[in-house]
């Protein structure tokens, strides 16, 4: 019953608590006098970066069974967070037609939010659908896909939550894997790429925008739907917006936030920019907070939303004022400090190739005025930005889903033209 009411009231809430500020916060990262500094790319030199490969086969995915001429999980070496050479999981999708002349290119379908466990990786849970969708379109059209499940997902170490560098790594180290894998069964590879991702995983392709140069083959651009980014703003408006409501009305708003929070601190465990739960969140959400390393998205809401479900059903609880949510200024930590404005900020930096975003106006998970926010710093950056939204389409505006769902037309199109040029 808990459960149920939780996902109602996560869909029903979040659009509110999101859009409570109109982004008059400057946290996006970067300053007033120009672009972060370009850091030196590491470039990918992995000799054998494939170290295991199995068939990949999913009850929740076998509309691609007819579409694919080979459906493949591999291990893969590549660059962690850290540093330090690491083992990543990802997915690779063959298309039954034939190499075209010059060899298959090559389209990364990055992944959404689903948790930071083990469990939580698509390899291991599925794709779900809207990523099933997408795939098959893609192998419709001719392309290889490529869809990593991330660093510490799925395998050895903590996922680092929206993580810009640590996804642009596990992107093109994947990327490079595959072509190497493919290569050596005689497929004909091109050495051309290009990416598709929502949510985390717009997020995740904007960082492979920046990063692209990692993997010394041909990036062609990236197509990013409802792409997640200001995060500090988004926290300074979800608490906002929970300001102004009755308490009785605020456990959905806090939970949904304090969920996304403990991903990002769980993703942080095992590393050298690692805090403890304890500085974050006080006593009653630094109990459940850990839960965040193995429970994946829902499971993890309800865990949250129970006891503050409880606390203010109680008689005795007139409000959240004794409910030890989270450490007061725990933002200003500066490990936190730093993720919020710069490890988790994409386009804080000039891209040269071309940056398709698609934005709806109905997004209940990453708010329309938070991507505006985005596309407006990044395009004084000089960004080469195609921004497509849904304003024409009054009342029938794009969501979360429906932004990628309604489009699948239109981005094809997009991956074409990017490979043309």
């Amino acid at each position: 019953m808990m459960n149920d009411i939780y996902k109602k009231l996560l869909l029903s809430m979040s659009f509110a608590f999101l859009s409570a500020c109109g982004g008059d916060d400057n946290s996006g990262g970067g300053d007033d006098n120009g672009p972060e500094p370009i850091e030196t790319t590491p470039l990918n030199n992995i000799a054998n970066p494939v170290v295991f490969t199995q068939n990949y086969q999913n009850d929740n995915d076998d509309d691609l069974n007819d579409v694919s001429a080979q459906q493949k999980q591999l291990l893969y070496r590549m660059l962690g967070v850290d540093g330090v050479e690491t083992i990543a999981s990802t997915l690779v999708f063959v298309p039954t037609a034939a190499a075209p002349t010059g060899g298959y290119k090559i389209v990364v379908w990055a992944h959404g939010t689903t948790g930071v466990g083990d469990g939580c990786a698509p390899s291991v849970q599925g794709l779900g659908d809207t990523a099933t969708d997408v795939v098959e379109a893609l192998l419709n059209a001719g392309y290889v896909v490529v869809a990593p499940d991330y660093e510490g997902l799925g395998t050895a170490g903590s996922h680092p939550f929206l993580n810009l560098k640590s996804e642009a790594f596990s992107i093109t180290d994947a990327v490079v894997a595959a072509r190497d894998y493919l290569s050596k069964q005689g497929l004909q590879v091109s050495t051309q790429w290009a990416t598709v991702e929502h949510s985390q995983g717009g997020h995740a392709a904007l960082g492979a925008a920046q990063y692209a140069e990692r993997a010394q083959l041909d990036y062609k651009g990236t197509i990013a739907f409802a792409p997640a980014s200001n995060l500090h703003t988004i926290l300074q408006a979800g608490e906002a917006r929970a300001a102004a409501v009755n308490p009785n009305s605020q456990w959905p708003i806090y939970a949904q936030l304090d969920t996304f929070t403990t991903l990002a601190v769980a993703g942080m465990q095992g590393y050298s920019f690692s805090v403890d739960y304890s500085q974050v969140f006080k006593s009653d959400l630094a109990t459940v907070a850990p839960k965040a390393e193995t429970e994946c998205l829902t499971a993890l809401g309800t865990s949250i939303s129970i006891p503050m479900y409880s606390h203010i059903s109680n008689p005795d609880n007139e409000n959240f004022s004794n409910y030890g949510r989270l450490q007061d200024n725990f933002a200003e930590i500066p490990t936190i400090k730093k993720f919020l404005e710069k490890d988790s900020q994409p386009l804080l930096v000039p891209i040269t190739t071309p940056i398709y975003i698609y934005q709806g106006t109905d997004d209940p998970t990453v708010p329309k005025f938070v991507t505006d926010m985005l596309v407006n710093t990044a395009g004084n950056l000089g960004n080469n930005i195609i921004y497509k939204t849904d304003s024409a389409l009054d009342p029938n505006y794009w969501d979360h889903d429906t932004v990628v769902s309604e489009n699948l037309t239109s981005f094809l199109a997009d991956i074409s033209t990017l490979f043309q040029n």
